[in-house]
């Protein structure tokens, strides 16, 4: 792409919004169907333009915070951090009552018995309202931080920030009441929730929805314009078409905005952020593999388009990993076949979202082979060193190299002389040796952990750093 050339930001920002609902437990596509509702909503209730210009990108990045906060989820339920978010998405969580109650105990210390899932539910009962308070909190924050980082407004920010405030009050993680909330968080909190209605229930259950939280959870001005908008069919109309990409593309308001070089290098720098903050295990990979991958394309002599590629498709690659809850990502132990069958499918994710993104097709291919190997021994495809071209092969020792020698929260970095000593076991039969090379007469710099970070000591073993690690 030449530093002229433009691609439309809600192309890119809706296809990357597929990551978003794979951690939020949410259909791929559900950003975009609250997308759909929201813009529809938003014309009924005569909303300016620029403020329909706000809304659109907020509700495309609604859950750009969402990883931040699944790690904490995880210990607190021990229990698949994502099933437990997307099961509640129908739950009105405000309220006590039977219906909570068996939500919590299906989602609370999984495989355990009856009498430690009890414990375990009273110790959370005992923290809660302050720990689901303060997990809203952290995705919101993290969410309106990420809008602002990639260069969308301070309305924008906000609408995120506010997006589980409630009309009653009783939402988080600020309890504002009223108009205190947010215009475009009101519209967005409701245009969500019936997306999740509608996707279990169809129009009527959308309905009944509307009927109980109208004046507790939303605007009862908004429920109204929602209701004469289902009644008549079509707030939902459309929302299971197999283009809904390309229609959600035709409802941006005003001016259409693009992005140029630098702002697609500041979209990608945001999502690997939101890539790795799902675990504390992979923290800073994504940046420390597209480091690693733009120091062997830069020693091999690789013209400076091709560089960024490498960069991008690093920042990128763990995308799919998203998917995969934290009960796998996060296992001290050796995976169950089940569980590694997961993992295996992340770079399918990878693919499958990355495709979708103007201008990646190609680049889309390369980051999903970042787990193949020349043996074909690899994931998810299988490919052998016919398919993997040079681009896949420096991303395939970038990821191994980074897995290796980066800092981790639980450990120091290993020394160079053992992190070549390892892969060089891999070369050339898994790895390639003229990546291996370049690799090692490149200085790669390697992004730092914040100060503070508990290390423990290295531990060298067989089996170091297993692959679902990196």
């Amino acid at each position: 792409m030449a530093q002229s050339q433009t691609v439309p930001a809600s192309a890119v920002i809706s296809a990357l919004s597929y990551a978003l609902d794979l951690t939020e437990g949410q259909p791929m596509g559900h950003a975009m169907q609250t997308c759909l509702i929201g813009m529809r909503l938003a014309t009924e209730l005569k909303l300016p333009q620029a403020q329909q210009a706000d809304l659109y990108y907020a509700l495309l990045l609604k859950d750009a915070g969402c990883s931040s906060n699944s790690s904490k989820l995880f210990h607190l339920l021990h229990s698949d951090d994502i099933r437990a978010k997307g099961d509640l998405k129908d739950k009105d969580w405000t309220r006590m009552s039977l219906d909570r109650v068996r939500y919590t105990l299906s989602h609370i210390a999984d495989g355990a018995t009856v009498l430690s899932k009890l414990k375990h539910l009273a110790h959370v009962a005992i923290n809660d309202p302050t720990t689901s308070c303060d997990l809203v909190k952290l995705r919101c924050e993290r969410g309106a931080s990420i809008a602002r980082q990639v260069g969308f407004s301070l309305d924008v920010a906000m609408a995120i920030a506010s997006l589980d405030e409630h009309w009653d009050g009783q939402g988080y993680p600020m309890g504002l009441k009223g108009e205190e909330i947010p215009v475009l968080s009101r519209v967005m909190n409701l245009a969500q929730t019936l997306a999740v209605f509608w996707m279990n229930g169809g129009p009527r259950e959308a309905l009944l929805m509307l009927k109980r939280r109208s004046g507790r959870w939303f605007d009862p001005h908004m429920v109204r314009a929602a209701k004469l908008l289902v009644k008549d069919g079509s707030l939902f109309a459309g929302m299971d078409r197999a283009d809904l990409q390309t229609e959600v593309g035709t409802l941006e308001p005003g001016v259409k905005l693009g992005l140029n070089n630098d702002r697609m290098d500041h979209i990608c720098l945001a999502f690997a952020e939101v890539i790795d903050s799902k675990s504390p295990y992979t923290f800073r990979h994504s940046q420390g593999v597209a480091a690693a991958a733009v120091a062997i394309g830069e020693r091999m002599g690789l013209p400076q388009a091709e560089v960024v590629q490498l960069r991008r498709c690093g920042l990128l690659h763990d995308i799919g990993k998203l998917s995969v809850p934290n009960t796998i990502l996060e296992k001290p132990g050796k995976l169950a076949d089940a569980e590694w069958q997961v993992v295996k499918k992340h770079p399918f994710y990878t693919l499958e979202i990355l495709r979708r993104v103007p201008g990646f097709e190609q680049m889309s291919e390369v980051a999903a082979a970042h787990h193949e190997r020349l043996d074909g021994k690899g994931y998810f495809r299988g490919w052998g060193a016919d398919e993997l071209n040079l681009h896949a092969r420096i991303l395939a020792v970038a990821d191994v190299y980074d897995a290796l020698a980066a800092e981790r929260p639980y450990r120091e970095a290993l020394p160079l002389d053992t992190v070549f000593s390892i892969m060089e076991k891999e070369t050339p039969h898994a790895l390639d040796s003229t990546c291996m090379e370049a690799l090692k007469q490149a200085p790669v710099p390697m992004p730092d952990l914040p100060k503070g970070r508990h290390l423990q000591k290295p531990q060298i073993l067989p089996d170091l750093v297993p692959a679902h690690a990196f």
